[in-house]
C-alpha cells in the first residue's frame, strides 16, 4: 500500500450522519477512520497501537463542549506533531484564534464542502507543503460587499471589477471564471450589493459540495414522494431566489442531465421541480462562477454549448495573484488592517522585509491564500509589525538565493524596486508607473484620493495614465 492508502484519521465526533459523511469522502483519497465519541477516549487512544498510527485527527468543537481548545491542546501536548482539524458551526474569529493557539492546524465551518475537507486533510499531512502558515483559515471573516474595498491596481484586476460593476446594474446571466482563491465569491457578493437586486435573496450553492444525485433536487426541487426517500416537498434554490440571485459555484462541475434542464429552465424562465406535473414561473438572475475555463470544457464536450451561451453573455475574468504581484503590498496592509478588528487580535504593521518575502512567492492558492498567511502570522506575532521572521515556512519554501534576490537593500520598496538586478537604476518612467499603480490599490481606485496624494491635478493624473498605459478601469 502507498503512504497516502496507509494514513489513518481519527474522527472525534459524536453525530452518526457526520461520521459516515466524513469517513466515506476520506475513504475516497484512501484514509481509514477511526471514530470515537469523546474526548477521554480519544486521549486513551493516543497510547494505543493505532493512535501511534495517527496521521491527522478531526475533532467536533461539540464534543467536548466549551473544552475544546482545552482538548486540542492536551492533544498537541501528547503529540506535537499530529495535524488536528477543528469542526464546528461557529464563525467567530475568536474561536479561530483560540483554537489554533491552542494548536489547531485547521478550523472547518460546518457543513463542509468535500474539496475543502479534502484541501485541508492534503495541506495538514502532505510535507512539501507549508502546513500551518498556508492553511485557509479566512472563512471566519466576513466577505467584501462592495468594489470600493476590493483592493488592487492591476490593468487586468481593475478591468474585471469595471466590467462586474457594470453587469451588477442589469439582471441577466454573468459568468465569473477564475483560479481557485481569486475572489470570485468576494466579486459575486459586490455584484448582488450594487445591484436592483441587493434587497432580495442571495444564495450561494456550491455544486461541487452537493453529491452528484442531489443537485437536480436541490437546485429545482422536488415533490412528496419524486423517488425513494423524499418524503417532504421540497422547494429548489432557483425557486427560493425568486426576485433575488442564484449563484452556481463550480459550474464546471454541473452533471450532464442537470445541464440540460438548466438551459430549459433557463430559456422558459421556469422551474419544474422533479416529480411535479406543471412549471412555476421564477425571476432569478443567474451568476455562475468557474475554476476552469468553461469554454475550453464545452470545446472537450464536457460542457453544453447552449448553456455555456446562456450563461456567458458577460464574462468576468480574474486574474491570479501571481499576474498582479505588485498588488500584494497593498492588499497585505488591507487584511492586517481587517485582522486587527476581530475579536481576540489587534492591529499590526508590516515590514518592508516581510512584503518583500510576501511578493517572492507565487501564492498557489491565490488572494484567499495570501489572506490565511497573515491571519496564521497575525495570531502568533507578539511585536507590533510582521516580519520576515513571522513567515518561517515561506523562508524555507523559497530557499536563501531566491529570499536574498527579493529583499536585498538595493531593491527599494516591494512595489516601487528603484534598481535592476544588476545594479543600476530603472528607468524613471518605470517607477513612475509603478509609484502611480501602488497609490491606485492602496487608495483602492478613488481617483481623486490618488491625484489628491501624488501631489498632482486629476486631468494630470489622466494623462500620465494614458502616456504609461495603465488602465485605471475608474
Amino acid at each position: 500500500m502507498s503512504e497516502l492508502e496507509q494514513r489513518l484519521l481519527m474522527l472525534i465526533d459524536d453525530e452518526p450522519a457526520q461520521c459516515r459523511l466524513i469517513s466515506a469522502l476520506a475513504a475516497r483519497e484512501g484514509w481509514r477512520t477511526l471514530v470515537v465519541r469523546d474526548s477521554e477516549t480519544a486521549i486513551a487512544t493516543l497510547g494505543t497501537r493505532q493512535g501511534m498510527a495517527l496521521s491527522a485527527i478531526i475533532l467536533d468543537q461539540w464534543v467536548p463542549g466549551d473544552d475544546a481548545c482545552a482538548l486540542i491542546a492536551e492533544l498537541k501536548n501528547r503529540r506535537p506533531a499530529l495535524p488536528i482539524l477543528m469542526l464546528t458551526t461557529s464563525a467567530s474569529p475568536l474561536l479561530a484564534v483560540e483554537a489554533m493557539r491552542a494548536g489547531a492546524s485547521d478550523y472547518l465551518i460546518k457543513p463542509v464542502a468535500p474539496e475543502r475537507l479534502m484541501q485541508a486533510l492534503r495541506a495538514a499531512t502532505t510535507r512539501e507543503s507549508p502546513q500551518d502558515e498556508l492553511a485557509p483559515l479566512t472563512e471566519k471573516m466576513s466577505g467584501v460587499l462592495d468594489f470600493d474595498s476590493m483592493t488592487g491596481s492591476a490593468p487586468t484586476f481593475r478591468a474585471a471589477l469595471a466590467v462586474a460593476a457594470k453587469a451588477a446594474r442589469g439582471h441577466g446571466p454573468v459568468l465569473i471564471e477564475g483560479e481557485s482563491g481569486t475572489g470570485k465569491e468576494m466579486l459575486v457578493r459586490a455584484m448582488h450589493a450594487a445591484s436592483p437586486r441587493a434587497r432580495h435573496t442571495l444564495r450561494i450553492v456550491n455544486i461541487g459540495g452537493v453529491p452528484a444525485n442531489s443537485i437536480e433536487s436541490m437546485l429545482f426541487g422536488h415533490e412528496k414522494g419524486a423517488f425513494p426517500g423524499a418524503f417532504d416537498r421540497q422547494i429548489g434554490a432557483l425557486q427560493h431566489c425568486d426576485g433575488g440571485t442564484l449563484v452556481l459555484d463550480e459550474i464546471d462541475r454541473l452533471p450532464d442531465q442537470v445541464q440540460l434542464r438548466l438551459l430549459e429552465s433557463i430559456a422558459r424562465s421556469d422551474v419544474r421541480p422533479v416529480g411535479a406535473r406543471h412549471s412555476f414561473k421564477v425571476d432569478v438572475r443567474l451568476i455562475a462562477a468557474s475554476n476552469l475555463p468553461l469554454r475550453d470544457l464545452v470545446a472537450a464536450g464536457h460542457f453544453l454549448p447552449d448553456l455555456f451561451a446562456a450563461l456567458a453573455p458577460i464574462t468576468v475574468m480574474l486574474p491570479p495573484l501571481r499576474e498582479r504581484a505588485g498588488d500584494i503590498a497593498a492588499l497585505a496592509r488591507h487584511f492586517l488592517a481587517r485582522i486587527g478588528e476581530q475579536p481576540g487580535l489587534r492591529p499590526l504593521g508590516i515590514t518592508d522585509s516581510a512584503l518583500a518575502l510576501l511578493s517572492a512567492y507565487d501564492w498557489p492558492g491565490n488572494v484567499r491564500q495570501l489572506q490565511a498567511v497573515l491571519f496564521r502570522a497575525a495570531v502568533f506575532c507578539d511585536g507590533d509589525a510582521l516580519t520576515a521572521d513571522d513567515f518561517p515556512q515561506l523562508s524555507n519554501l523559497l530557499g536563501s538565493d531566491l529570499l536574498a534576490s527579493h529583499t536585498g537593500s538595493d531593491h527599494g520598496s516591494p512595489g516601487v524596486l528603484l534598481y535592476t538586478p544588476d545594479g543600476n537604476l530603472r528607468p524613471l518612467e518605470e517607477i513612475e508607473s509603478d509609484v502611480i499603480r501602488l497609490a491606485i490599490g492602496h487608495y483602492r481606485g478613488r481617483m481623486t484620493e490618488v491625484a489628491r496624494r501624488l501631489g498632482i491635478g486629476r486631468s494630470t493624473l489622466y494623462r500620465k495614465l494614458s502616456d504609461l498605459g495603465i488602465d485605471s478601469a475608474a
